[in-house]
């Protein structure tokens, strides 16, 4: 029994040998450098590329928020997940790597189908449209877990400079853009009002997606410092800079906010790991980030976006938030109340809201600007004890061991990315990015690699087996524990 110690809570590695027809014992033991090593199949690495595919073309195709948009990322994921299987299959075992995650998450999907099927909701087809939206996000949460959160160190050396070079040149054609006046997104599609901003309709969704990219961009920079050459380092900042400057254009409040938030993040994590030299690190690559971005958008700002965030220091002002985003707050607190353990179903918020309106207005109104009283509206108790559980998963399993973990190549990424979702969760407060699918799939992404897999890549990167690594086995395998199958047990009497 040498060796038994209380795991932390971190993901698993879960292997079955699929030509074994009876498993006779199971059994835990550590991972495997050489195992690590193994080359991985066609169908895998064709199913990341889809992923990355599903990735960066969601935001470009306006935030995916037009059904054919929408409709082809789910289909591409779903292409995603076969390949996974069909690699599974030939490979001939099928490893599973397992999140704490997946139960309240797994649960919440269970929820809006029992309101669906028990017909509960006013419009059933918004039901089962956000149950099709829901599954293919929770669908590309697992996919990362399986093919990027446990990969090996050439799949992070390409994944950092892709965020970082993607949020780059989206923040340079959002930027040239809005400087150049266009009235169109690329120049041929009108938006109600002119406020578009890159390729989304709502600035403030553009600047939702920003701020998940940006963390893991500038992380990456800090985390490959020392190992980059002296040209590369000035370029990667460059690069920042622009996301930086770009998500300043917006004039979202909540996107500033939520950077602040990130940046308070990462003072207190500093403070804590009272690592001078990891200090100076961060220091040298944030704070030239951060002052040339500054210069980029006072040179490119008409005036406009910094007037809107001017406001967010004038918060008795009826601009700082607005009277509407407080009258559907109030009203969506009612809505929760008359409906108070299942919610008025799944999607149904902008059907059921008409009955409680209390703000005279003719438009339509489709979201709460709330993420969270909009969750709570529609699913009652129940969904919110299941967020607020994974909420607190997340936190625990992001940030945990975090000293050993930046010790590995792919830790300051796991952390720029769980920085990233934190950013989002706070902008969650004042707006509905997580209804729109491009930035709904890129939060999945990042919450993935954030909490799943940070034990198993790291035993990767490290001669030494990590311990909170677990395989399961069948009993032909060499192993220190051995834990009866209930067909053994029945037999050994």
């Amino acid at each position: 029994m040498q060796g038994l110690h209380p795991r932390e809570m971190t993901a698993t590695r879960i292997v079955l040998n699929l030509p074994v027809a009876t498993v006779e014992s199971r059994q835990v033991v550590p991972h495997l450098e050489s195992e690590a090593l193994q080359p991985d199949s066609l169908a895998f690495s064709v199913a990341r590329v889809l992923l990355v595919v599903a990735l960066i073309g969601a935001p470009l195709a306006f935030g995916a928020v037009i059904p054919w948009a929408w409709m082809a990322v789910g289909l591409v994921v779903c292409l995603a997940l076969l390949l996974w299987v069909t690699g599974s299959v030939l490979r001939g075992r099928l490893e599973f790597i397992w999140s704490p995650l997946y139960m309240p998450l797994a649960m919440f999907l269970l929820l809006g189908l029992a309101q669906y099927w028990a017909r509960l909701p006013l419009d059933r087809s918004e039901t089962r449209e956000a149950l099709v939206l829901l599954g293919v996000d929770l669908t590309i949460f697992f996919l990362v877990s399986q093919l990027f959160a446990s990969g090996r160190s050439r799949i992070w050396r390409l994944f950092g400079p892709g965020v970082l070079l993607f949020a780059g040149s989206l923040g340079l054609f959002a930027i040239l853009q809005n400087a150049s006046g266009a009235r169109r997104i690329y120049g041929i599609v009108e938006t109600p009002g002119d406020l578009h901003f890159g390729p989304y309709v709502n600035p403030n969704h553009f600047a939702g997606l920003m701020e998940m990219l940006i963390p893991v961009g500038v992380l990456y920079i800090v985390g490959r410092r020392g190992r980059s050459s002296v040209a590369a380092l000035p370029l990667l900042v460059a690069v920042a800079t622009i996301g930086v400057a770009a998500l300043l254009l917006t004039g979202s409040r909540g996107g500033l906010l939520a950077l602040s938030a990130q940046t308070a993040i990462w003072l207190i994590l500093l403070a804590r790991g009272n690592q001078t030299g990891e200090n100076r690190r961060l220091a040298k690559a944030v704070a030239p980030t951060i002052l040339a971005a500054m210069l980029l958008f006072v040179w490119v700002d008409s005036g406009r976006a910094a007037k809107h965030l001017g406001l967010i220091f004038h918060i008795k002002s009826p601009d700082w938030v607005g009277s509407s985003r407080k009258s559907m707050a109030l009203d969506s607190l009612r809505m929760w109340r008359n409906h108070l353990v299942l919610g008025v179903g799944l999607g149904n918020f902008e059907t059921a809201y008409p009955a409680y309106q209390s703000l005279p207005t003719d438009l339509w109104i489709d979201y709460a600007h709330d993420d969270y009283l909009e969750a709570a509206a529609e699913t009652g108790l129940v969904g919110a004890v299941l967020i607020l559980s994974a909420l607190a998963l997340f936190f625990r399993l992001a940030f945990q061991d975090l000293r050993h973990r930046l010790t590995f190549e792919d830790g300051w990424i796991r952390l720029g990315a769980a920085i990233a979702c934190c950013g989002l969760l706070v902008h969650s407060f004042f707006d509905f990015n997580l209804h729109i699918p491009a930035n709904a799939a890129w939060f999945a992404t990042l919450a993935a690699l954030a909490t799943t897999g940070g034990q198993l890549s790291n035993s990767r990167h490290s001669l030494l087996p990590s311990c909170d690594t677990t395989y399961i086995k069948s009993q032909n395998q060499n192993h220190q524990l051995m834990f009866p199958s209930p067909k053994s047990r029945m037999r050994g009497k």
